[in-house]
């Protein structure tokens, strides 16, 4: 597992695969309930496996060590 977060856009991707190729996530699925400035996303295969998780407004949604810890995007 990977964390990227770009702090001037306030986003984190978690990524769940050693290496995602470009197109192998055909579909983003909304998680409702996360926060109320946060929107979150499941980043799935053409499988329905999980393969990311998008999460805009991170800062108000990810703990502070945990963004702290991840590699700049």
């Amino acid at each position: 597992m990977h964390i990227e977060y770009d702090r001037e856009n306030d986003t984190a991707y978690v990524c769940l695969v050693a290496h995602i190729a470009d197109g192998a996530a055909v579909r983003q699925i909304p998680v409702d309930g996360v926060g109320a400035d946060a929107e979150v996303f499941l980043d799935v295969d053409a499988s329905g496996r999980l393969l990311g998780i998008e999460v805009i407004g991170a800062g108000g949604a990810l703990p502070v060590e945990v963004l702290e810890r991840a590699s700049k995007g």
